[in-house]
């Protein structure tokens, strides 16, 4: 990353460290994390779910469910519970949760612990995809003091890998592939057990309430984010919730932005009024769009809306994972119809045809690739119509040169 920033206010305990004077950000050791408060004894289970449960922390993975209802139902549920440590990133935008398993390997390792505590879990497993990330995961265990055996297992990444019944389905030796529910995880997961699935930045927040529970409601409200686009610099940042969408701009070079795309792939395109929205779970739904992993890509005012939706949509038809025919046909149909849109050969009726299926696709999927792509498509037609209008006939100053479905142009990973 370019730029690591922490925009919190002035004293709260965050995520992100950097080194006095900048420079590489180093790996945090077991005896840097011990000196700093980590790895005390666990409360009484009941106590530390109270306090999650009172600060309303929700899990980080993308669709912002309460970690304490989550941690209670795997508690209740029959049979003694796994805990997995998600840190497979599917989305291209996204650099958190590697960040964290890179850099604080013991902090999630904390969460773990004590997720593990609160619902009687007896193993845990770290489940990831990048190199760098489990080589760190596999010295901190080495360091670790004595905690809940745990597995590190390393998966190919894809967008879908990363998706809770992928990850079980991997775990027990499968393909990273989701499976239809239920039974969800937390009825019958990981060999059978009853399975806790918690991204890894849910499980550091966890690990921060617990050492500094005087804290608690700035940690829960808290976000990581990553920020990119085709101007600027990629930066993650440490964001208050509620922060304005055009203050996470201008803090890494994207002050001309003039529309975003939300949560990854899956919050959708934003334009006219973006910059008022705020960072946080409602604001955002409420508004129409979804904060998902985090990830925010600011387009400027060169860049075609139409052009990044075509390129998306068809990034995640090649990302399906081919196992439910309404999602193949589902997916391929979007990106087609976007492509012909952008090429100007798209039919009268195109735009009429994508309003219709970005109705009636979502919630038909094994998995929410389906209703990302649908999203994407709605949110475009919502907020840029004229410019889904104007690629009537070719000419579109954004999509001049190599077209989106030519080589990827806007959502390029961020390292």
């Amino acid at each position: 990353m370019t730029g690591v920033l922490s925009l919190l206010p002035e004293g709260r305990h965050g995520l992100l460290t950097r080194p006095p004077g900048g420079g590489p950000v180093p790996y945090e050791d077991a005896s840097r994390y011990l000196a700093a408060g980590g790895y005390t004894p666990a409360p009484a289970p009941d106590a530390l779910l109270e306090r999650i449960d009172a600060v309303g922390l929700r899990g980080r993975g993308g669709a912002g469910f309460p970690a304490a209802l989550k941690l209670r139902a795997v508690r209740d549920a029959p049979g003694t519970p796994v805990v997995v440590a998600n840190g497979e990133e599917g989305e291209p935008g996204s650099v958190k949760d590697r960040w964290l398993l890179r850099h604080r390997p013991h902090l999630v390792l904390d969460g773990l612990r004590l997720a593990a505590a609160m619902t009687g879990a007896g193993r845990g497993c770290v489940y990831l995809s990048d190199a760098r990330a489990e080589r760190a995961v596999l010295r901190a265990l080495a360091e670790r003091p004595a905690g809940p055996p745990v597995d590190v297992v390393r998966t190919l990444h894809s967008y879908v890998a990363g998706e809770e019944s992928a990850a079980v389905r991997r775990i027990d030796g499968g393909p990273a592939l989701p499976t239809a529910k239920p039974p969800r995880p937390f009825e019958r997961g990981v060999g059978g057990a009853p399975t806790l699935v918690a991204n890894v930045e849910t499980l550091a927040r966890i690990a921060l309430l617990h050492t500094w529970p005087e804290a608690a409601p700035g940690i829960a409200d808290a976000h990581l984010v990553t920020l990119s686009g085709s101007g600027g610099r990629p930066a993650l940042a440490e964001v208050a919730a509620g922060t304005r969408l055009d203050d996470l701009a201008g803090s890494c070079g994207h002050e001309k932005a003039e529309a975003v795309l939300l949560g990854g792939l899956f919050g959708g395109l934003y334009g006219t009024g973006w910059a008022d929205l705020p960072l946080d779970q409602d604001g955002l739904r409420t508004a129409g769009g979804a904060l998902g992993c985090g990830a925010l890509y600011f387009l400027r005012p060169e860049d075609c809306p139409v052009a990044v939706a075509t390129e998306a949509t068809a990034y995640l038809a090649a990302q399906s994972a081919r196992q439910c025919g309404v999602c193949v046909s589902g997916t391929g149909a979007l990106a087609g119809a976007l492509a012909a849109v952008v090429r100007g050969t798209a039919e009268p009726g195109t735009p009429d045809k994508l309003r219709r299926w970005s109705r009636q696709l979502p919630g038909r999927g094994a998995c929410g690739l389906l209703d990302a792509a649908a999203r994407i498509a709605a949110s475009l037609l919502t907020h840029f119509p004229d410019r889904v209008d104007a690629h009537r006939y070719p000419g579109c100053p954004g999509c001049a040169g190599p077209s989106a479905e030519d080589g990827r142009r806007f959502l390029v990973a961020v390292p």
